[in-house]
């Protein structure tokens, strides 16, 4: 068992906090490295909720977070012209990603979870770890955990030479609406289901998730879009750098798509989706967007520092199981640290989760392989 450890996290999305919160309860002083300067909440959508999900909601003191939820009574599935051609009486519950990213980030002291703090790189020696940030500064710490998702600067230390994402081809384009916000007919046929597209050139469904406080009333609630388009890297990067983006940029937030790509989007939504869908897409003025990539890693430890989440391993949305990955990952590592010493506990740690990572990884390309043009 190890003692109370100072552990430095790099990086406060919902995995970073996850983390966070239970070691900080298990008695660790822990500090949150966030690059942003406002935080993140607004920059999630809808998480399908999964057991780990509710295991950490629990663990963490915040069960009832878990029951701010919508249920769709049906999956669906639409043709172009927007008939429904079939359906699943299998009902589902959607959270929401900003509910879960406040309450977890109400559970730290303010302290804790430093904003506009971006780190450079990390290291390890004998039985310390160093975080650089990019102005120079040093901190040392007993742990460091790498929760810096897709470009995460701990992947360089941990697995050297291998830190490379693989890009696979295509893009999610996000919305997140009020449900009010959707013509009458395109409602009755979207509202309290999941539904589903599947075009030539295009993936898409939706749900609806709890309004931006957790509203749950209906007329209160949000609707939640995902179209997957297929964007070669050329024109991803031409497409970030008339978002004024570095061209290596693999993400849009709400605001930053220039309205002539938003009109081009919107166009393109009427021409190749089902009405309903087209709608959700109109009714969105700030779409976003999140490129995707693979990446599994040869391991998730080296020496005092370790990967979570999509840091450790990127697994493709289809899944709906990243953050209930970050949820098994941080209950895992703080389980451990509670019955070992340090090197043991990341020992069985990088034994435990990059298996589990390599398998979400693998049913995620396979779902991918029924889409046209996904690789």
């Amino acid at each position: 068992m190890s003692g109370k450890l100072n552990i430095a996290i790099v990086g406060g999305s919902i995995g970073g906090l996850f983390a966070a919160v239970l070691l900080s309860q298990a008695g660790h002083r822990v500090t949150v490295q966030e690059r942003s300067e406002r935080g993140l909440a607004k920059r999630g959508a809808g998480l399908v909720a999964q057991q780990e999900l509710f295991d950490i909601l629990r663990l963490a003191g915040r069960q009832d977070a878990g029951g701010v939820g919508v249920v769709a009574r049906e999956r669906i599935t639409l043709d172009r012209s927007g008939r429904v051609v079939y359906g699943d009486p299998s009902p589902q519950t959607q959270l929401s990603w900003d509910y879960i990213y406040e309450a977890f980030r109400g559970l730290l002291p303010a302290d804790s979870y430093r904003l506009s703090s971006p780190v450079h790189s990390v290291s390890s020696a004998d039985d310390r770890a160093t975080v650089r940030f990019d102005d120079g500064r040093e901190e040392g710490a007993d742990l460091v955990i790498g929760a810096d998702g897709l470009n995460s600067v701990a992947r360089e230390f941990v697995d050297p030479g291998r830190s490379e994402n693989s890009y696979a081809g295509y893009v999610t384009w996000r919305g997140l609406i009020p449900e009010s916000s959707l013509p009458a007919a395109s409602a009755e046929t979207l509202l309290d289901r999941f539904a589903f597209f599947n075009g030539p050139e295009a993936h898409m469904l939706g749900y609806l998730v709890p309004g931006p406080k957790g509203e749950t009333a209906v007329g209160e609630r949000r609707y939640n879009w995902v179209w997957y388009r297929a964007l070669t890297r050329a024109a991803l990067s031409a497409l970030m750098r008339d978002a004024g983006r570095p061209s290596s940029s693999t993400s849009l937030a709400p605001g930053q798509l220039p309205p002539l790509r938003r009109d081009e989007l919107v166009s393109s939504a009427i021409d190749e989706l089902p009405p309903p869908f087209a709608d959700a897409v109109v009714a969105e003025p700030r779409p976003f967007l999140q490129a995707i990539y693979d990446y599994v890693p040869t391991r998730m430890a080296r020496g005092r520092v370790m990967l979570l989440g999509d840091a450790a391993v990127m697994v493709r949305p289809h899944t709906a199981m990243g953050a209930a990955k970050a949820a098994g990952d941080a209950m895992t590592i703080a389980a451990l640290l509670a019955e070992l010493d340090v090197s043991d506990a990341l020992h069985r740690y990088n034994a435990e989760r990059l298996a589990v990572g390599r398998a979400v990884s693998d049913y995620g390309r396979r779902l991918a392989s029924s889409l046209p043009f996904a690789r």
